[in-house]
């Protein structure tokens, strides 16, 4: 019996399962640290395979603060070749309480906030792994608002996604947005209703914007995030995750 299309079929087997196991390694992470005024930020960051210069993300977290869900977030994004990082606005604070999470973002000024993602910005852009003209942002809820407050502050920006966060329509705001943008959004969201995502839309391109936003219908605030039991809808959230992976290939890419 020749046993050698046995083998050859077992090691290639074997090397298969090794690439498997090496592609779903989760990427590298660290907890950093940069300026930002006199204050001094945190932020998780997410590496992706290889060396030279990557594409990055600044990743900006719900009203809960900077939990497991946006970090694994950032890591998805490293997964996908983008130098992540998640900036922690909260300074360290974390609830999963309603309540105490409107007071989180109560509390937190939107200039400061503005000024921490900024200061993200210049980390990512000093870094030796980093492509310094392809750095975008997303966020999601207070994460989604403080996104295009960043492509307002940073003309360098280049790429911005909102996914149900605050829009600005104010025509003179909107005309410092330099980024294309991208947006994600709940048809039965009662914080950002359709008719605001039409605004933002109908001033954006009024302005001669770049805007592409999508209004998923039967999904409310939050239909992204599994930790959202009653909110979260699987399929549009993974719709507007192809959505995002295709707006940054185009973008930073």
């Amino acid at each position: 019996m020749n046993r050698r299309p046995l083998l050859v079929s077992c090691i290639l087997a074997g090397l298969a399962l090794g690439l498997a196991l090496q592609a779903a390694a989760p990427p590298k992470t660290q907890t950093v640290s940069f300026k930002s005024g006199d204050d001094t930020v945190s932020a998780y960051l997410a590496l992706p395979e290889g060396a030279g210069k990557h594409p990055a993300v600044i990743v900006i977290h719900e009203w809960w603060g900077l939990n497991d869900w946006v970090k694994e977030q950032a890591q998805n994004l490293a997964q996908e070749g983008y130098v992540a990082l998640a900036v922690d606005l909260y300074r360290g604070k974390i609830t999963a309480s309603p309540d105490e999470a409107h007071e989180l973002m109560r509390g937190l000024a939107q200039d400061r906030g503005v000024r921490d993602l900024k200061a993200a910005f210049d980390y990512l852009a000093a870094r030796p792994d980093v492509k310094p003209d392809k750095i975008g942002s997303t966020g999601w809820c207070m994460g989604g608002g403080y996104s295009i407050q960043l492509a307002l502050a940073e003309p360098r920006l280049a790429a911005c996604i909102i996914n149900y966060g605050a829009l600005p329509t104010d025509s003179a705001a909107i005309a410092k947005i330099k980024a294309p943008v991208l947006g994600n959004f709940g048809a039965d969201d009662r914080g950002i209703p359709p008719a605001s995502v039409h605004a933002f839309e109908e001033a954006m391109k009024a302005a001669g914007k770049s805007i592409d936003a999508k209004i998923y219908d039967g999904a409310g605030h939050a239909f992204e995030n599994p930790n959202n039991k009653s909110g979260y809808r699987p399929d549009a959230a993974k719709d507007a995750w192809e959505r995002t992976l295709a707006f940054f290939r185009k973008t930073l890419r």
